[in-house]
């Protein structure tokens, strides 16, 4: 995972019931530049109106190793421990109708030099990942039967139908042509009931379909490191009206993934292995009228170290589109080029036009492009009532918008990670997310509490905190 420097713990408000209330109110405009770096904020829920939010829980995985199960009030119903940062709960329709399932993280392990990560030092792997049930008990694993006896699960895991589990992994190993020695490769695994791999795709193996120029190719090869394509997502394409119309790419079974450091998102046809449908890594440049204007329809300009691709499920507003939090980060072969003072997009895509139907930047909520930007990590899903979670993951914060940019409900994470600088031993602290699940309420047990109570700012203007006496 990414790392990002944020305030100290002991900077970030979260005292009394009474301070917090106070606090809470100055979220509005403090978590929104967050990432600019202000040494005071409030945290938890930050505003929430419960008539235009989609009211659910949310899951996120914080810093202390706790994926942690919240109502839109940030009351912590449930948790979980989680030896990472990215658990994931799972819909009951796939777990044979049980409730409050979760893909977490079990275990992990040291890796030292080029044995486990070419490149890198002292980085933790993944061994063991597991599904818990809502008391915490293990009932599924992966790690002991893998290639080298250790998972290498990163960023993604997703349940099947069939029962059996897709698992994005990474698979160390020499790949002629490369630079490198060992690649740190990304390869998916199909893992049935018994934690047995049943099925295997790793992404080498398909370098001509990912549609880069022979110069392209010879800068993938010769990159200075084996970290070459980041894949950072999978998702099951679900079915779909494209599917349900004759075009057999947007097969349900079918694979969804995108790659961070090359800057493409691909579907993978299960029959055959091969990529059936890609957006990128070329993407035409939009006029200055169109960037200004930021008119919708419009095909698909430049997309830069994005994340979480997903196609909107059937039943919620635009159903079969794609999905996707742009990052607007540095990336691609060669380098894209990106606004130097711009923010991060939500963007929604026809998969058969590849044209931009709906966006979600800044300025959509009335700021600055740079007051929603996030470089790295980020996450972005579609409600039943038309509203999109977001998860502006290098700041921490959680928000819901509706279709016309309001923000309904936001929340800032509390749960920091704490560590050390390598080079000057200074203690650090860290409030980013690295993804965020909205999570209905009946897909976890009946009775689980939650709440529902509106929070408001004040006027910012007049929001002060009292001088110490």
């Amino acid at each position: 995972m990414e790392q990002s420097k944020t305030p100290k713990a002991s900077q970030r408000a979260n005292g009394s019931p009474l301070q917090q209330g106070i606090l809470i109110a100055l979220g509005a405009l403090l978590s929104a530049s967050a990432v600019a770096g202000p040494s005071i904020y409030p945290t938890g829920t930050t505003r929430y109106d419960p008539a235009k939010a989609y009211n659910s829980f949310v899951l996120f995985s914080g810093g202390d190793n706790v994926a942690h199960l919240i109502d839109l009030n940030g009351n912590s119903v449930h948790g979980w421990k989680d030896a990472a940062a990215h658990g994931t709960l799972i819909d009951p329709a796939l777990t044979g109708g049980k409730l409050g399932h979760v893909f977490v993280t079990l275990e992990t392990t040291e890796g030292k030099g080029t044995d486990l990560v070419p490149g890198q030092v002292n980085r933790k792997i993944t061994k063991t990942i597991g599904e818990l049930d809502w008391d915490g008990k293990t009932v599924w694993s992966f790690g002991d039967k893998a290639p080298g006896g250790a998972s290498q699960q990163h960023h993604d895991w997703a349940r099947l139908p069939n029962g059996n589990t897709v698992v994005l992994a990474n698979l160390v190993h020499p790949v002629k042509g490369f630079k490198q020695p060992q690649v740190l490769d990304d390869v998916i695994y199909e893992v049935n009931p018994a934690g047995e791999v049943v099925w295997k795709w790793v992404a080498s193996e398909h370098l001509d379909e990912f549609g880069f120029t022979k110069a392209e190719l010879k800068l993938v090869r010769n990159a200075e490191i084996a970290d070459y394509l980041h894949v950072n997502n999978l998702k099951v394409v679900g079915p779909n009206r494209w599917f349900a119309a004759g075009d057999k790419r947007f097969a349900p079974e079918n694979l969804l993934f995108d790659s961070r450091n090359a800057n493409f998102i691909a579907i993978i046809e299960r029959k055959t292995g091969k990529i059936v449908w890609r957006l990128g890594p070329h993407y035409p440049a939009a006029s200055i009228e169109e960037q200004l204007a930021r008119k919708v329809p419009r095909p698909v300009d430049q997309i830069s170290a994005q994340h979480d691709a997903n196609i909107i499920p059937e039943g919620r507003p635009g159903a079969g589109n794609l999905l996707v939090f742009d990052n607007q980060g540095v990336a691609g072969y060669p380098p894209a080029s990106v606004p130097r003072t711009g923010g991060s997009r939500v963007l929604e895509i026809d998969p058969v036009k590849n044209e931009i139907v709906w966006q979600y930047t800044g300025e959509s909520s009335g700021g600055p492009a740079w007051s929603f930007r996030s470089t790295h990590i980020s996450a972005a899903r579609r409600l039943p009532n038309g509203n999109t979670f977001i998860d502006e993951g290098q700041s921490g914060r959680l928000f819901q918008v509706t279709p016309d940019g309001e923000i309904v409900w936001e929340y800032i994470n509390p749960y920091s990670k704490v560590g050390k600088d390598a080079l000057t031993g200074r203690t650090t602290t860290n409030y980013q997310l690295y993804r965020g699940q909205p999570v209905p309420y009946d897909w976890v047990p009946a009775g689980t509490p939650h709440s529902e109570k509106a929070v408001a700012p004040p006027e910012l203007s007049q929001f002060h905190l009292p001088s110490v006496p």
